[in-house]
């Protein structure tokens, strides 16, 4: 008989948690002002509001901690991620930041100006957030396909070259900050970006003079995906695959607490230097000096560690099928989810999940409670609430994908955690008809404001 695949692992260390009952969640999420994000952890039994910072390093990632430098300036500990950023990805020039959203603080300080544009694939939060706080305009470029979650495209995260070409024709280049790929598309549905997509938009931010800028937060998921999705480059190696796509970028930034699996981390890479020097200014009076950024000696060697770990195929093998896993268990329950299954989370289509809430009264975030009051499981809104306000009218930004998404902690949980989660959504499912409506906000930040609204029961 063929052998059951396994994962890549054994458990070395275990943390307990607590199963409440209803009535704790009821009141627990009523104090929270129905906003996921205000829960205590101790009130979650299944925490997947991200997989930012919160999967399980590894014996290997915690023995570097341990000889960490934590000298000021010069420290061992940076040379050693220094190395380890030049392997992978091929930058000459790299700051550390303590998190991705501080990469982007310190690089969009140089880049983006008022009025500029920023065309993209799904601008995630924290992206977007940065570019309108600068009064720059994000334009979303992803292709049609990512909005239909039944289409089977193998790479939803693409961007639509048409879409991208006729943004950089219609603004002078010197108004167009950077094209930026987000690897894989978090927005769409953790969806990849193909190589050939990579070098299509490479090949028009060099017609158009215009830098190119990764997202790189889950870019070793991203090159699984081309090596098991596009033809060509299935008998490369992980490493390769990225060697090979970061040849076409200009500048990257990374929130290190997804993909090299670390609690805390992030870093910029740039290909010229002088981009790498107006940083460095920024980076010291933002994050801290350019030798450490923000992170401590042991953080940048269970950083660089991390790298390497998640750039192997038999990890990311194991992580991406515990997705799948649970993405067709809740298609076989009928449950509708953003397909094929992408790499970090899965993606529940609420509109279709819940049909009878008004767009107005946040659909995704009503499926989101109605799931932690059934089995204390927190997911997190990508819908209506992330999208915010147009920073011109202030009315909401109705997007056409309304998600719960699902995200998965690197190895931290076993199937059987899948399995309770896709029984407690078909619960839900199993009720639909009694819910007929949602939440109205009661105060809100803003601009990202899903991170602590406040929400009243309609």
């Amino acid at each position: 008989m063929e052998i059951p695949f396994a994962e890549s692992y054994k458990i070395k260390m275990v943390e307990t948690i607590r199963r409440s009952i209803r009535e704790e969640r009821e009141q627990w999420i009523k104090e929270a002002k129905y906003n996921l994000f205000n829960l205590k952890s101790d009130q979650v039994f299944i925490d997947l509001l991200t997989d930012s910072g919160t999967g399980a390093m590894s014996d290997k990632q915690w023995s570097a901690m341990m000889v960490g430098d934590e000298s000021y300036a010069g420290a061992r500990s940076y040379y050693i991620l220094k190395k380890a950023i030049k392997d992978i990805f091929g930058f000459e020039y790299f700051l550390p930041t303590h998190q991705g959203r501080a990469a982007e603080n310190v690089l969009f300080s140089v880049l983006v100006k008022s009025g500029d544009v920023v065309p993209g694939n799904s601008h995630f939060d924290t992206t977007k957030g940065h570019i309108e706080f600068r009064k720059a305009k994000a334009i979303d470029c992803t292709i049609d396909e990512a909005y239909d979650t039944t289409n089977q495209h193998q790479f939803k995260g693409n961007i639509d070259c048409e879409k991208l070409e006729n943004v950089l024709k219609n603004n002078p280049k010197e108004k167009v900050s950077f094209i930026v790929l987000t690897l894989t598309n978090n927005t769409a549905g953790g969806q990849p970006v193909s190589m050939q997509n990579i070098k299509e938009v490479s090949a028009l931010a060099k017609q158009y003079d215009v830098p190119l800028l990764f997202d790189s937060a889950r870019f070793a998921e991203n090159a699984y995906f081309i090596k098991t999705r596009e033809a060509g480059y299935e008998n490369k190696s992980i490493k390769e695959i990225v060697l090979e796509m970061y040849e076409y970028a200009d500048y990257a930034t990374m929130s290190s607490k997804k993909d090299a699996i670390v609690n805390m981390g992030g870093f910029i890479g740039f290909k010229d230097q002088e981009t790498y020097r107006q940083a460095s200014t920024y980076n010291i009076m933002f994050e801290g000096y350019i030798t450490y950024g923000g992170m401590s000696g042991r953080d940048m060697n269970a950083l660089a560690q991390g790298l390497d770990e998640g750039t192997e195929f038999d990890y990311l093998e194991t992580r991406i099928k515990q997705v799948a896993y649970l993405g067709h268990k809740l298609i076989d329950f009928g449950i509708p989810v953003q397909q094929p299954i992408g790499g970090h989370a899965v993606f529940v289509d609420a509109k279709k999940m819940l049909p009878n809430i008004p767009k107005e009264e946040y659909i995704a975030q009503t499926l989101g409670v109605e799931l932690y009051i059934e089995a204390g499981i927190r997911g997190v809104e990508v819908g209506t609430l992330l999208a915010d306000r147009d920073p011109e009218t202030r009315e909401n930004r109705y997007p056409e994908l309304e998600m719960l998404r699902l995200a998965i902690p690197r190895r931290t949980y076993t199937n059987n955690h899948m399995d309770v989660i896709a029984a407690a959504l078909k619960n839900v499912l199993d009720r639909r008809d009694k819910l007929t409506s949602g939440y109205k906000i009661v105060w809100e930040a803003p601009i990202m404001r899903h991170f602590t609204v406040e929400f009243e029961k309609i």
